[in-house]
């Protein structure tokens, strides 16, 4: 995409942005800047609505991050440099590309004021229990408070990947929440995709989670199946994020929330 033109989109995407506050997902970007042979540069950044990066990550809140390569390898994904607007990881690949890399971000507390939850609520499309259960505290006039933790997943376009490589590179790694993509073919515009939502390693049924274009800040939403399950198909080329909330009452924690940011990035053509 030509740079003036994704300046656009980002402009729009701000607009949109500045209407929702508290929903920062977390993703992983290709670099903008070549890297050496042999390594792969990814960018973590942080934002309102994709594609627009917003805010760094420092590098000690990066809990694990990796890397699968061509031969079926992890490869640790390490933090490089921190940028304004987001920080730079880089893997070594001596045994050719990588197709799958992911991060883990390290568990943070946040506390947002009572007339924001109900747009938070709504920009990750909680649950009727969630909105009943914050009622019932408001009622009591206590305060917001939630821990939340991300993880996020990008699949790498690779022409030369075979379908047991891409098969190999989606399997789950047992995070405590994460989003892969189905079967061992390509990603293709305007070919039936199936994603799988997994929480501690098991299917997630409706489960909320938008599929949003770096082409339109306009995102589609859709519910996992009962084996946590979502079929869509794509409908144009360029870099598409999958986001999702899971907002729990903590049960360790009495009148507190605990939430998990999921991302998964792929890029159909």
């Amino acid at each position: 995409m030509a740079r003036a033109a994704w300046r656009g989109l980002a402009g729009a995407a701000l607009c949109i942005a500045a209407l929702q506050a508290h929903a920062h997902d977390s993703w992983l970007s290709p670099s903008r800047h070549d890297a050496p042979a042999g390594q792969l540069v990814l960018e973590l950044g942080t934002g309102t609505r994709f594609p627009v990066q917003e805010f760094s990550q420092s590098p000690g809140s990066v809990v694990q991050a990796g890397c699968i390569d061509a031969t079926g390898q992890a490869r640790a994904l390490r933090p490089l440099a921190a940028q304004a607007q987001w920080l730079d990881l880089a893997a070594e690949l001596p045994s050719g590309p990588a197709l799958a890399c992911w991060a883990e971000l390290g568990e943070a507390e946040i506390e947002i004021e009572p007339p924001k939850v109900a747009v938070y609520l709504d920009e990750i499309r909680t649950s009727a229990a969630n909105r009943a259960a914050w009622a019932a505290l408001q009622q009591r006039q206590l305060p917001w408070r939630e821990r939340y933790r991300k993880f996020a997943r990008m699949e790498l376009p690779a022409a030369t990947a075979a379908a047991p490589q891409r098969a190999a590179a989606r399997k789950p790694l047992g995070l405590p929440l994460e989003i892969v993509v189905l079967g061992d073919r390509a990603v293709a515009v305007g070919q039936p995709l199936q994603f799988q939502v997994l929480r501690d390693g098991k299917p997630l049924a409706d489960f909320p989670v938008e599929l949003v274009s770096e082409r339109s800040a306009i995102g589609v939403w859709r519910r996992s199946d009962a084996e946590g399950v979502i079929t869509h198909s794509l409908p144009f080329a360029g870099r598409w994020l999958l986001r999702g909330t899971d907002l729990r009452l903590s049960q360790q924690r009495p009148d507190s929330w605990e939430s998990r940011f999921v991302t998964l990035v792929v890029e159909p053509r």
